[in-house]
């Protein structure tokens, strides 16, 4: 049977259905490397969190960002590495928050006094029964990726729990 299309609609055709399948394989490989979970609960999760915290003897951290943000993948990232990765496995429970453009969970980062207008990736540190410990309300992790990861380091050195 011999194709009814013109031999150049027909590429075309084809050239679209390409740039879809890309397009579309791509967006699949984007979502796999998302860092927030842009459904999650993060109440929930905060108490999860809490719970788990007291059970171990951690602290924990809430870290406010988005997909969107290239400073919040790049602390990430470093929060991943080596001896970084070590200290927040043995001396805290980590909670990513997705403030998604600022429309979303912001009420929670407004009640642990974390400003997310002055920038994103932003922190705050509880103690292992929920209570406030430390809030960036400065933007200080918001240029993370010229961040030396030594800094980061630090920053969890200083606020992990003592003893």
């Amino acid at each position: 049977m011999r194709n009814p299309l013109p031999d150049d609609l027909r590429r075309r055709t084809k050239h679209i259905f390409g740039i879809l399948i890309f397009l579309g394989a791509c967006a699949q490989l984007d979502a796999v490397d998302d860092v927030y979970d842009e459904r999650a609960d993060a109440p929930k999760d905060i108490a999860t969190a809490v719970k788990d915290a007291s059970r171990a003897g951690k602290r924990v951290v809430l870290v406010f960002g988005a997909n969107w943000c290239k400073d919040c993948r790049a602390l990430d990232a470093q929060m991943h590495k080596g001896e970084l990765a070590a200290l927040l496995e043995k001396s805290f429970v980590i909670v990513k928050i997705d403030v998604g453009r600022m429309d979303k969970n912001v009420d929670i980062a407004k009640k642990y006094g974390v400003p997310v207008d002055n920038g994103i990736p932003a922190l705050a540190v509880l103690d292992a029964k929920g209570k406030l410990l430390f809030a960036q309300d400065q933007g200080q992790f918001a240029s993370a990726r010229s961040m030396s990861y030594e800094s980061i380091r630090a920053f969890f050195e200083q606020w992990k729990p003592k003893g």
